[in-house]
């Protein structure tokens, strides 16, 4: 089965076309810059260009930065504040004449990691973060989501805890990764008391392996704690696997 995925992000909107029953991408990946301001209606035509760049007609999943129910946003992240309140869903399927789902991007890498990757088969409770600009969350008990979690959003000293400890906090604050390994440490010691997951999978622009031998070491958790193994496919593979239902 195979099913369009795409990943919108606030800097650029990317998709291939997914088998959803390997999770592997059929095509290379087609990116677009996100247009400034990302209103409904320009990404909505961003997203149309492309879908026609792969002559697609069949259904399509579609991660976004914002909590989604029903198709409906409720939030917004790095995009206009006009999408809350937009449903999404009908938005997109009419710009594209698909039928559409449409699910949380960071909810969409977890469930990547969890149908292919770092959490495949794992059961009890699992935590996938995505650590780039912010801090993304999903959550799964026994495989199965438990949506718009948004635990970047937690407070922290002062603030939330992904403005102090996401990867641009260290990027902005100069920090040695030793120093902002002990920032994290203090999210995830935090997220671990609140959830009690058996197993956290670190996403984002974190997970390259270059990057996890700089922190993993340091770090110190009760969960199993692993790197995510699908990187920046995971969007677009979860976003695909989210309309899966839209073939039956």
């Amino acid at each position: 089965m195979i099913i369009l995925g795409i990943d919108v992000g606030g800097s650029g909107i990317k998709g291939a076309p997914v088998d959803v029953s390997t999770g592997r991408l059929v095509h290379d990946r087609f990116r677009l810059v996100t247009p400034p301001g990302a209103h409904p209606g320009d990404v909505a035509a961003t997203v149309r260009a492309v879908t026609e760049q792969f002559s697609w007609r069949g259904p399509i999943g579609l991660a976004m930065p914002f909590r989604v129910k029903e198709g409906v946003a409720k939030t917004a992240a790095n995009i206009d504040d006009s999408w809350i309140g937009t449903n999404a869903r009908k938005l997109f399927a009419k710009a594209t004449g698909c039928k559409v789902a449409v699910i949380n991007d960071a909810d969409a890498a977890g469930l990547a990691e969890i149908t292919f990757g770092a959490g495949k088969d794992h059961r009890g409770t699992v935590l996938v973060l995505t650590v780039g600009t912010g801090i993304g969350s999903s959550l799964f008990v026994n495989s199965r989501l438990v949506p718009n979690t948004e635990l970047g959003h937690l407070r922290m000293r002062g603030t939330i805890a992904e403005a102090w400890a996401a990867n641009s906090a260290r990027k902005r604050d100069a920090l040695t990764w030793r120093a902002w390994a002990e920032r994290f440490q203090a999210y995830l010691s935090y997220a671990e008391f609140l959830l009690d997951p058996d197993l956290i999978v670190l996403g984002g622009g974190i997970s390259r392996p270059k990057r996890t031998a700089q922190y993993l070491h340091l770090l110190k958790t009760s969960a199993e704690l692993v790197p995510a193994l699908l990187q920046n496919e995971a969007g677009i593979i979860g976003a695909a696997c989210a309309a899966r239902k839209l073939r039956k």
